[in-house]
Parts: C-alpha cells; structure tokens; sequence
C-alpha cells in the first residue's frame, strides 16, 4: 500500500491493540477513508511504514463506530473505505458488506451470490482472507460448509469472538 498522504492511529479493543490506516477524504465521515483495519499477528496485515503519518484525530469517528460495535451497541458501520483490490476482490468484499450482523454465510454460498462456479470457491476464499479492513468488512461472518470456524487472518479465537458478540453469547 503507497505511503503517500497515509494517516494511521492504534486503538484498544477487545482484540488487542488494532491498527487503523486511511487517507483523507472530504466525503468520508470524520474525513479519512479507511484503508486497513488490522490485528496483532494477523497473517498479511499492514504495519505502519515509513511516510506513515499518526494522527489519532483523523479516525475519532472509525473509533467512536467501533467502540460501539464493541459495546454491542452498533451493528453497522457507517465509514467511507478506501482499501485496493481487483475487480473481482471487490465484488467478494461488497458480497461481504451484506452479510447481516448475526448471521452466517460459508464460502460456497458467497460464490453463488456472485455467479461465480463451485470451481471459484476457492478464489473466493482467498479473496476473503485477503480482506484488508478486518471486523469493518465482516469476513469473521464467513464459516465452512459445515458449520466450522474456518480461514481467519485474526485468528479463530478473534473470528468465534467476533461472532459470539454478535450473536449475544
């Protein structure tokens, strides 16, 4: 991800310390379009690099949403995004966006909303893991065929968390 005009900040919350990067933005609320959301240990997360400016007032609004989330007082977020992907990552992580708060989907299913064929299940699933706006895009939402916690960048005990808050467990 290009370190030009990249703001970040870290924040406290139920999954550890997370760390948020965006770039401004005059339409998005509170002014900064999100670019990543990510975990400590998350496989493939950003980390703030060199040119990376901190300025925790520019995601007062990402933390304000999120601190709901946590309290279980918000189901949706209301944040402008900004991240990077193909054309065909997008329509995965817009397949996302709609998946309700409390609900479930697997994989397979996420494919057949697209059109995509069994055969892209799997491109699919990578298309998830590569999400880079974890608990934002709610990828923990996506579980196997079978019922089980499969494929979490986060960690499987992030993703059951992230679930069990949602389902009031």
């Amino acid at each position: 991800m290009p370190a030009t005009d990249l703001l970040f900040t870290e924040t406290d919350s139920p999954l550890g310390v997370l760390l948020l990067a965006g770039r401004p933005s005059p339409t998005a609320p509170g002014g900064t379009a999100i670019v990543s959301l990510s975990v400590p240990g998350q496989k493939g997360g950003a980390t703030a690099g060199p040119g990376w400016r901190r300025a925790p007032e520019a995601f007062a609004e990402a933390n304000r949403q999120l601190a709901a989330y946590f309290a279980g007082e918000l189901r949706e977020f209301s944040l402008e995004y900004a991240a990077e992907g193909t054309e065909f990552r997008r329509r995965v992580w817009d397949a996302l966006d709609a998946v309700p708060y409390g609900a479930t989907t697997s994989y397979g299913e996420l494919a057949r909303r697209l059109g995509a064929s069994r055969a892209a299940v799997r491109a699919v699933g990578g298309a998830v893991g590569a999400n880079p706006l974890l608990v934002l895009r709610p990828c923990h939402r996506v579980i196997g065929a079978d019922g089980s916690l499969t494929g979490y960048a986060g960690g499987l005990e992030r993703k059951r968390y992230l679930l069990d808050l949602e389902l009031g467990r």
